[in-house]
């Protein structure tokens, strides 16, 4: 079982950094330059969008491998996403603007609570079929 975890969680990573890779490249090649096709705000947003649809398939069919339903994981995978987005926004802004804690360390802290909360409610409430 401990090797199934692993593994899963390799899964998991690999699909993280291919969700952000895709996010990056979307964003840059959308918003670079002065002939940008969209403003950086809306250019992350649409990268956004494409790395989610990207990461919801691969957790879907790689990392969890579930059988289960779009009309049921789709609003879920959604619901979670949005509240990662809400995290990354909120938890800078709470800590370093009201606190005054510098920025490094709710983009840390980011960066960790939301892969591993992601992980435990994408295996337990979106693909829970595995």
């Amino acid at each position: 079982m401990r090797r199934l975890s692993t593994h899963r969680i390799s899964r998991f990573a690999l699909i993280g950094i291919g969700s952000t890779l895709i996010y990056a490249t979307f964003a840059f090649f959308l918003s670079r330059g002065q002939g940008a096709l969209l403003p950086a705000t809306l250019a992350s947003v649409a990268a956004y969008a494409v790395a989610a649809l990207f990461s919801y398939t691969g957790h879907k069919y790689f990392t969890f491998m579930s059988d289960g339903n779009h009309a049921m994981e789709l609003p879920r995978f959604v619901l979670l996403t949005a509240s990662g987005l809400v995290v990354a926004i909120v938890l800078p802004g709470l800590l370093t603007q009201v606190l005054g804690i510098p920025a490094s360390i709710p983009i840390l802290l980011t960066c960790i609570a939301v892969p591993v909360v992601n992980y435990v409610v994408l295996g337990r409430w979106v693909f829970r079929g595995v």
